[in-house]
């Protein structure tokens, strides 16, 4: 059974010039890009995003890196397509990540981490609709 997922190569990454060895890992192992979009993210979708940090010490400083620079949203599907856009991923630390995953090859700190990646199915819905209405 087919899933949505969303995903959003961040703006570190964009400038970078990543896109499209980041966008080939997702290709590679069978998802489809139904939607990819190079734009800015507004404050109010990063604000609707990220509600559940408002309050913590490192809000305003995810809001402003998020809208810093061009990002690339994008709506991919497949099998499990959470799960596997979580595992090519890796963990949110590039640190931690583990070589071969996209934040283990690319990622530099915990706030360039290049990619975010929806959580659950549940998430996913939410997010692909702050950002593709």
């Amino acid at each position: 059974m087919s899933q949505k997922t969303y995903c959003m190569i961040k703006p570190d990454a964009v400038a970078r010039g990543l896109v499209g060895r980041i966008v080939d890992r997702f290709e590679a192992v069978g998802l489809t890009i139904e939607r990819l979009e190079l734009g800015m993210v507004t404050a109010e979708q990063a604000a609707a995003n990220y509600a559940e940090h408002q309050g913590k010490p490192f809000y305003d400083g995810l809001v402003e890196y998020i809208t810093s620079g061009p990002v690339v949203k994008m709506v991919l599907s497949g099998p499990e397509a959470v799960s596997v856009v979580r595992k090519l991923m890796g963990v949110t630390n590039p640190k931690d990540a583990a070589p071969g995953t996209i934040r283990g090859d690319f990622g530099l700190t915990l706030d360039a981490n290049v990619v975010h990646g929806s959580d659950s199915p549940e998430s996913a819905e939410r997010e692909i609709s702050i950002f593709f209405g």
